[in-house]
Formats: structure tokens, sequence, C-alpha cells
């Protein structure tokens, strides 16, 4: 009796749980899933056959990227080669397989789109829309403030503490991706927001709680922060409002404003330098633009 052939999702069981021993979290883990039984159905499809691990070659995998990039988008294809990527380093480490089919290839090149950033006028507009004294409005305007000033993922700033948020020195203790903690820093028009909110907590019916962000029944999370964006944008006539693009429009800001990459990275809880490619080339046309109005060059004819 030979060895056992085991197909890919035979080693799906052991790969999770060494994606759980480095604290990937779930959301990774659910996506890799994902990724990888779409992989597994296509291989299928195509070959008629499972995919016995052994048995996948390079080209096989060359061919279902280029199935993604035809039938959905360069972006999908790009992140189903990364998890692939992720599981056959894996499997070569376990010793599951003896030669790595990805180990000579490189992921589909990604052609970024001009993400649309903020105006002044337009986050103007979305502050004014939250102006007053009730506590929503002092809420809302200290989480529109600090996703200004500190360009925080959604998660990131909806799993915020109230020990999290240090007034005096401006800062704020964030947890990130692969719980990874950093340290952010705000201005003060966002701490006298903040310092604002924290006062009208007080008398909230749900003010003993760790969370930060309270709602009517409670801890508001990153639901309840989708649906505030959408009430204050379309109050203030601003359109396409989201928490990513405050992301994107704070990058640029400093960007444009001659900050460091450097210090742009660390800020942001990027742990590689191809993020901030990304979102630099988010903005990239924007400033491209306004060098264009300063230097003014077919004005000197």
């Amino acid at each position: 009796m030979g060895p056992q052939k085991l197909a890919v999702l035979d080693l799906w069981p052991s790969w999770e749980l060494s994606l759980r021993a480095k604290n990937r979290s779930p959301a990774t883990i659910r996506n890799y899933r994902v990724h990888l039984l779409t992989f597994a159905k296509w291989f299928e499809a195509f070959t008629g056959t499972a995919p016995i691990v052994e048995a996948v070659e390079q080209q096989h995998i060359e061919l279902f990227i280029a199935d993604q990039i035809e039938r959905l988008s360069v972006s999908t294809a790009a992140t189903r080669f990364r998890c692939l990527r992720v599981f056959f380093n894996w499997a070569a480490d376990e010793g599951e397989i003896g030669t790595n089919p990805m180990e000579r290839m490189t992921p589909p090149k990604l052609e970024e789109p001009e993400v649309p950033i903020f105006s002044d006028d337009e986050l103007r507009a979305i502050l004014e829309a939250c102006e007053g004294k009730e506590f929503s409005q002092r809420r809302d305007s200290a989480i529109i403030r600090l996703l200004i000033d500190a360009g925080l993922r959604a998660s990131e700033i909806m799993n915020l503490s109230t020990v999290d948020i240090d007034l005096v020195g401006r800062t704020a203790s964030v947890m990130g991706k692969g719980a990874k903690g950093r340290t952010v820093a705000y201005g003060n028009k966002t701490a006298q927001a903040l310092d604002r909110y924290l006062r009208s907590r007080r008398a909230h019916k749900s003010a003993d709680s760790n969370a930060l962000w309270l709602g009517v029944r409670g801890p508001l999370g990153t639901t309840g922060l989708t649906q505030m964006l959408r009430r204050r944008s379309e109050s203030a006539g601003v359109k396409g409002v989201n928490p990513h693009r405050f992301r994107h429009t704070w990058a640029h800001k400093w960007l444009a404003a001659g900050g460091q990459e450097g210090d742009l990275q660390h800020l942001a809880g990027w742990a590689t330098g191809d993020m901030l490619r990304r979102y630099g080339a988010s903005a990239k046309a924007e400033r491209a633009r306004e060098a264009h109005h300063r230097l003014a060059l077919g004005d000197e004819l």
C-alpha cells in the first residue's frame, strides 16, 4: 500500500491550526479558507480530479490566476495568489510537498486605482453636520476628527477602549492587524473633541463599559460606524464617505505636507512598504495636479 495522497483541502485543518498559532485574525483565516476552496473547485473543474497537493504544478496556479484576472479582477487574483503562496510555503515547510510550485512565481502586477480623497471643504461640511452639544453629536464629532487626524482603520477606531486614550499626551493605543499594537498621535482639536465626548459619556447608561464608543443600546461597532457616517455625510451633502477614504486622505495629506514615508508607515501600522506605495499611488495624481497648478508652466508663454 502506497503513501496516502492528500488533497489540498485535506490539509486545511492543519493549516488552520498553524494560522491560529500565528495569531492570525478570524477574518484572515476565513478569507484564506474561501480562497483555498475556490482554487480547489477550479482545479477539479479544470482537470476533472481533486487537487492532490503533490500534483499541483506551477502551470496549474498560473492558469488559475489568469482565469481569475479574466473573469474577476487583477486585485482579486492578487489576493488569491497571496493566499496560495502562504499555503504552499507552509506545506513545503511542513514536508507535505517536496517541491513548492510557487517558489519561482511572482504576483500579478496591480494597476493602482486613483482613490478619491476628501477636499478640505468636504471634511469641514462633514464636521459641521456633527456640531452640537447632544451626546451623539459629540461622539460623532470625536470619531470623525480621529479618523481625519490619525487615519485609523475602521476596526482599530471602533475597538478602542477608554483606557487607550491619553488626552494629555494626545495619543491613542491601537491594536492593529495581526494583533500588533502601536501608538498614534492626534492634534489639539481632536483632543478637545474627545474630551467633550468623554464628559458627555459619563451620563450614559453604559458608562461603566470599557468600550470607548457607545450607542443607544451599548458599545458601538463597525456597523454602527458605517451607519453614522452615512447619516452625517447625507446631511453634509458629501458622497462616497467611508472609513477607508478618510485613511487615504490622511495619508495623502501627510505626504503632500512633506511628511516622511517611514513615519507614515509606522503610524499607519504597515508592516512593509507595499501598502505605503499603494496609498501613495492613490493620491499621486492629485499631488501631480497640484504641482502643475503651482508651476503653471503654460502661463509663462
